[in-house]
């Protein structure tokens, strides 16, 4: 494989994983896997949280490519494809950890982008976080958002449906 196309498949295999990113977390994380991603949604100081055994599949995804990749461990069914696949998911991996995890959150550093797409990627996600439990909600890719005024919109929507209770109405409630 030609270096090229191999970085080509890294690069193709990390926009894949936005959409896997996107799938996992609207129909597993906020399906059948809520109990572990929910104390991702409520305000806590412990520095781990169930939601991040998540992580343990996107590595175990990894690994698995390298492995199907790699001539020593596969011999020779090795699919050299799925070594740079297996590259992709684990770049994809760091960009998460780096954008979810450390800008949006702030779990590893602190700073408040003033503009741009890094302030876009930090509003959506918080508007992700505008709703009470796991029903509705916006916003579910992780690095791919769309504009807040949209998805402001599309919550407002779900709360009128009576499909979402958002943050501030359920605060003012109680």
């Amino acid at each position: 494989m030609s270096p090229y196309s191999a970085f080509a498949l890294v690069l193709a295999t990390v926009a894949v994983m936005e959409g896997v990113a996107w799938a996992s977390h609207k129909w597993i994380m906020h399906g059948f896997g809520w109990a572990w991603h929910r104390d991702h949604h409520e305000s806590h100081d412990k520095l781990l949280e169930k939601n991040d055994l998540f992580a343990l599949f996107g590595a175990a995804l990894s690994i698995g490519l390298f492995s199907a990749g790699s001539p020593l461990v596969a011999g020779a069914a090795a699919w050299e494809p799925a070594t740079w696949m297996g590259l992709g998911v684990l770049v994809y991996g760091i960009i998460y950890t780096l954008v979810h995890d450390g800008l949006v959150h702030q779990r590893y550093f602190r700073w408040v982008p003033r503009g741009g797409y890094a302030r876009r990627i930090v509003q959506a996600h918080k508007l992700h976080h505008a709703t009470v439990g796991r029903e509705g909600g916006v916003s579910f890719g992780f690095v791919v958002a769309r504009r807040p005024e949209t998805l402001k919109r599309e919550l407002a929507a779900q709360r009128r449906a009576g499909t979402a209770i958002l943050r501030d109405a359920a605060d003012a409630a109680g």
